[in-house]
């Protein structure tokens, strides 16, 4: 009998086993371990009432507030883009009075806190008592609501953040697109909005979105003029029946909520604006599919299947 060894099928599968990554493993088992020491911490807390947070949750004041919350939110970003859009125009405009103008309204809004804007704001009957000319005026106070101030303060702070992302998505597109645009005999302002922008907003929907969701927390500075927040309505509660803490729970679960929609719409609207990109969707789903545990547990590599490689001037060339 022969002693050499028996030759393998040239069509026997190979079976690769994944990597097993310990650390991975051993790491998340203590973090889950940590996730459920706190939730049982908390849960378990003495000091903290759930019948309270349970009671104010869907309670009347708490969603007035939030309401008033929402709203904020959804108008001064509307302020905020409408005039980002606005200003980031000018900033790029050949003309030196707009671009002047734009500049300094940059500078000034965006290099000043917005709870001083906010103050200020609210507080602007101490400069100009009457709003209008002569006998067509009106009483600042009656004007200038807390929440006027609030929405005045949130949007135009925004809209000086919103001018440098516009800007910046801008500038990523390619020049060759105006210069083509122009060449078709489209004008300066038909090529921006109809051309550059819609290319642009692929780069200005993350930044935008990380604003809304800096929006809708920053919506909270308000409570120091008074306006009804939903920190504020929370902080009135509070004051009658003493469950501090509760109460900013039941703030922080609303909060918690919104910015989790939030993520999930910007997630959505860069989804969709980056279908004009060939193979960002793709790409992203091999990139999932080759981190996927045991992807190459399968017999679909065998040895016979090899590349044909032809040499120069061959066949396939």
């Amino acid at each position: 009998m022969s002693d050499q060894p028996a030759p393998t099928d040239a069509k026997t599968p190979i079976r690769a086993i994944p990597v097993r990554h310990w650390g991975q493993q051993v790491s998340g088992v203590i973090v889950l371990a940590a996730l459920v020491a706190f939730i049982y911490a908390v849960a378990t807390n003495e000091n903290l009432d759930w019948s309270i947070i349970a009671a104010n949750l869907f309670g009347p004041t708490i969603l007035s507030g939030l309401w008033v919350t929402i709203s904020l939110t959804v108008l001064s970003m509307i302020i905020g883009v409408a005039l980002g859009v606005t200003v980031a125009v000018m900033r790029l405009s050949p003309n030196r009075v707009l671009n002047s103008v734009a500049g300094g309204y940059i500078w000034a809004f965006r290099g000043t806190p917005v709870l001083v804007q906010l103050l200020l704001w609210f507080n602007l009957a101490l400069f100009f008592p009457r709003l209008g000319l002569g006998e067509f005026s009106l009483d600042t106070n009656t004007v200038i609501t807390a929440f006027v101030a609030a929405l005045l303060g949130l949007g135009l702070n925004e809209g000086a953040y919103m001018a440098e992302i516009v800007r910046g998505g801008i500038l990523s597109v390619d020049h060759g697109q105006s210069e083509a645009a122009m060449a078709l005999g489209m004008r300066r302002r038909s090529t921006m909005f109809k051309i550059v922008l819609p290319q642009a907003m692929r780069v200005i929907i993350p930044p935008m979105g990380n604003e809304l969701i800096t929006m809708l927390k920053m919506t909270s500075l308000v409570t120091v003029i008074a306006a009804p927040d939903l920190l504020n309505r929370a902080q009135v509660i509070s004051s009658r029946n003493f469950y501090i803490f509760e109460l900013l729970i039941v703030a922080s679960i609303w909060y918690l909520a919104l910015t989790t929609i939030s993520t999930l719409i910007q997630m959505r609207l860069e989804k969709r604006f980056a279908r004009g990109v060939a193979g960002v969707a793709p790409r992203r789903r091999r990139i999932l599919l080759n981190l996927k545990p045991g992807r190459a547990t399968s017999p679909v590599i065998t040895p016979g299947d090899r590349p044909v490689v032809y040499a120069k001037g061959g066949a396939g060339s």
